[in-house]
């Protein structure tokens, strides 16, 4: 059976149960028909049966499934007939197409939000049915749901699963349960205390950058390109106990990063590529695997070290610098997840740690590089606040040796504090979220959102709900003094998502982005640069051609150095 092959060579066809050549009957110069060479080899291995008959069962088979798709969508429409339904392009594209990532795209979500309130419906092509929140009230009862009720989608997260695996930002339901347990005590606050130190020294190694390029005449730098650079040199070594010196030298792990997260961003805007049959025949998937070969093949290669160091010594503990000619020990985070044991006594796996591992390093570093880039944005464009920083700032470090910002510090710059989180309102790192119902889902107003139902919470959209923020547009850093932040809703400002499966590293981000922007307005003034700024949303909130500020060394007897 397995030589089976039908061509015009006598010699192949001598292996054929009958003759097959192009002259016979029916083969019309080796055109196949149902009664010709194709229809006597069915016949063969299918006695019995008719060949028409087949292909009319899978005809049928077929359109029944396109009917049965067709009638599921068409009642999920019917049932999401509550939520407003804006206008679309058409009956067959819907919605697809009209919400762009561009600066056009985010006016455009001011004015759904504006028009709309809380909620609407959203249809993009023909088969996937949505619905957009941007209210506190509708936010909560998805953020509140469990992992085993509201799960990841795949048509938002699905595309990232070959570079982050299982980890917790694409896991669901038991998985994720036990993951976010084991992983919890890596953000405890006894550990974030040690990392603190590499925020420092990270910083430190881009001011010393950043005081070069400004005395060789290049004041104007583009914020995300060198704090981008920053935040990955602190994550590599508090992840990974890794000194990259990426930022003065190229990484190929770095430079696999950067390329992964364009690739998924230009995956997701070619609907055709979202098939992975087509996709990993392409040129960019190709580029794809690359990419995850040497990001995978450098966090197995780590991991498989501390095990074995751990099986030999029974712990390991990573060293960096802390005060001058002192050395102190940091657990970093390939520790705790080597080290944690469920409650089984059962520890993750290798596979398993990659996946966490790769999915701290992909969350962690763009999305506080775009926080820290829109605070200096928005000190810049507002010097009055800058200054009230720059003065707190100076208070706290008053009559100190080093310029080192401490772990009791960051709950001493309230101010900066509030700053930093009206940017993160204004301009969220991730604008948006996604989940997908197992149940029916209530929601305010006796509206019911499906099972199966796609809900897109619009982080941006929340945090510009003038129903919420009175001018939502302006920065005003007083919205969050503490008298002015009562008995406003948890669920109203969300630049980490809330509830069980909120962000778990936002301790750590909040701790980096402070030390970075105490330390930065200590040493510099920023201004801008006279750019015309439009955002522009790929996996975080960036700016078209980057985000250009002037800045200027504001305590020239300061350290330029690491200290």
């Amino acid at each position: 059976m397995g030589e089976l092959w039908v061509c015009d060579n006598k010699k192949c066809s001598q292996h054929l149960p009958f003759k097959a050549d192009a002259t016979q009957p029916g083969s019309k110069g080796g055109v196949d028909r149902p009664g010709g060479v194709s229809g006597r080899l069915f016949s063969h291995l299918f006695p019995g049966c008719s060949l028409w008959a087949w292909l009319q069962l899978v005809a049928t088979g077929a359109a029944l499934c396109v009917c049965a798709q067709v009638a599921r969508v068409c009642w999920r429409r019917s049932r999401l007939r509550c939520f407003a339904k804006p206008p679309t392009r058409n009956w067959l594209l819907g919605h697809m197409g009209i919400m762009k990532s561009t600066e056009e795209g985010m006016q455009a979500t001011d004015q759904l939000v504006q028009t709309y309130k809380h909620s609407c419906s959203w249809f993009l092509g023909p088969f996937y049915c949505l619905v957009r929140l941007f209210h506190p009230d509708y936010n909560k009862p998805l953020l509140l749901a469990s992992a085993s009720i509201t799960v990841k989608d795949e048509l938002f997260y699905g595309l990232m699963r070959p570079w982050l695996g299982q980890g917790l930002l694409l896991s669901n339901g038991e998985r994720w349960s036990r993951h976010r347990r084991l992983l919890t005590p890596a953000f405890h606050f006894d550990i974030l205390k040690n990392y603190v130190v590499v925020f420092n020294h990270s910083t430190d190694i881009m001011h010393a950058k950043w005081r070069r390029l400004v005395a060789a005449g290049q004041k104007r730098l583009d914020m995300f390109d060198q704090i981008s650079l920053m935040t990955l040199d602190s994550l590599l070594k508090c992840t990974f106990s890794y000194d990259s010196q990426c930022q003065e030298k190229s990484s190929e792990y770095i430079t696999a990063i950067y390329e992964l997260s364009t690739l998924v961003v230009k995956r997701q805007h070619y609907p055709p590529h979202h098939w992975d049959w087509l996709y990993w025949r392409s040129a960019n998937g190709q580029r794809f695997r690359k990419a995850c070969s040497v990001v995978h093949g450098f966090t197995t290669d780590i991991i498989q070290k501390r095990r074995t160091q751990l099986l030999h010594q029974g712990a390991t503990k990573s060293q960096c610098v802390s005060e001058p000619g002192t050395r102190k020990k940091v657990t970093d985070f390939i520790d705790v997840l080597l080290l944690s044991k469920d409650e089984d006594g059962n520890s993750l796996t290798d596979d398993e740690i990659k996946a966490e591992a790769d999915t701290f390093m992909f969350e962690g570093h763009d999305t506080t590089a775009s926080g820290i880039s829109w605070v200096l944005y928005n000190l810049a464009a507002h010097p009055k606040y800058q200054e009230r920083c720059r003065d707190e700032i100076d208070s706290l470090l008053k009559g100190r040796e080093t310029e080192e910002i401490q772990w009791d510090d960051l709950t001493n710059l309230p101010f900066t504090t509030m700053c930093i989180k009206e940017s993160l309102r204004l301009h969220p790192p991730v604008v948006a979220l996604s989940r997908q119902y197992t149940k029916d889902m209530p929601v305010p107003g006796g509206r019911t959102i499906p099972k199966g139902t796609i809900s897109l919470l619009s982080i941006y959209g929340t945090h510009h709900n003038s129903e919420i923020w009175p001018n939502p547009e302006v920065y005003d850093p007083m919205r969050f003094d503490p008298e002015k932040s009562k008995g406003r809703s948890s669920y109203a400002f969300i630049p980490f998502s809330a509830g069980p499966r909120n962000c778990i590293g936002q301790n750590f981000a909040m701790a980096e982005m402070r030390v970075a922007i105490a330390l930065t307005l200590r040493r510099f003034r920023v201004s801008l640069s006279g750019q015309n700024v439009r955002r522009l949303y790929t996996l975080i909130l960036r700016a078209e051609g980057g985000l250009l500020l002037d800045i200027e060394p504001h305590n020239p007897t300061g350290p330029a150095t690491p200290t």
